[in-house]
């Protein structure tokens, strides 16, 4: 299989994946927007809400990141600078997860 077509094999997994996940993370944050810290705090200390949050994270950011190297390969013409760009948007697509879910998991 060639790289174009896994690539645009795995956005369109994700992408689905990521509905469901899109619609709980929505469904929640609109119940726990105005409340305090406290029924924050209670949302994310339960063990479903943290498996499924980290589950949003590490798609949504595999997602974005396969999105803009597709925006990389159209717009950057020079090999050096989008190999640079790839590499720098997969770190960070490695690392604010890692941040996100380390932060969430030491909440309790």
């Amino acid at each position: 299989m060639h790289v174009s077509t896994k690539k645009w094999l795995l956005t369109k997994i994700s992408s689905f994946v990521l509905i469901p996940l899109m619609i709980w993370f929505i469904l929640n944050f609109v119940s726990i927007y105005e409340n305090d810290y406290q029924t924050v705090f209670l949302f994310f200390s339960q063990q479903s809400s943290k498996i499924l949050f980290s589950i949003f994270i590490i798609i949504a950011f595999f997602f974005s990141a396969l999105t803009v190297s597709e925006i990389f390969e159209d717009y950057i013409k020079d090999q050096k600078i989008k190999n640079v760009a790839n590499k720098v948007l997969n770190i960070f697509a490695i690392i604010m997860p890692l941040i996100t879910i380390t932060g969430i998991y030491n909440l309790s």
